[in-house]
């Protein structure tokens, strides 16, 4: 499953926005990568998402496979468009 979102201001509504994408990522078993302007990440890569630079306005591509996919994807998302 593949989604396209806006990031949100992830810094503004979460205190540790990588820590916590990176733990959400985790509770799945699906493998789940965010992309965009050409770079490509592992999810669930603490090192990764720190590099990825994530920021408010950026356009990412959440994309997951596996046996909670859907799932996955819906948790990536409103973490990062800032959606409870």
């Amino acid at each position: 499953m593949t989604e396209t979102v806006k990031v949100a201001d992830i810094e503004k509504a979460h205190k540790n926005p990588i820590a916590e994408l990176v733990q959400i990522a985790c509770k799945f078993d699906s493998h789940i990568e965010i992309e965009s302007e050409g770079k490509n990440i592992n999810a669930k890569s603490l090192m990764g998402i720190m590099a990825f630079g994530l920021k408010d306005g950026m356009a990412v591509t959440i994309s997951a496979t596996g046996n909670d996919e859907t799932e996955a994807v819906e948790a990536i998302k409103k973490f990062l468009i800032c959606e409870n």
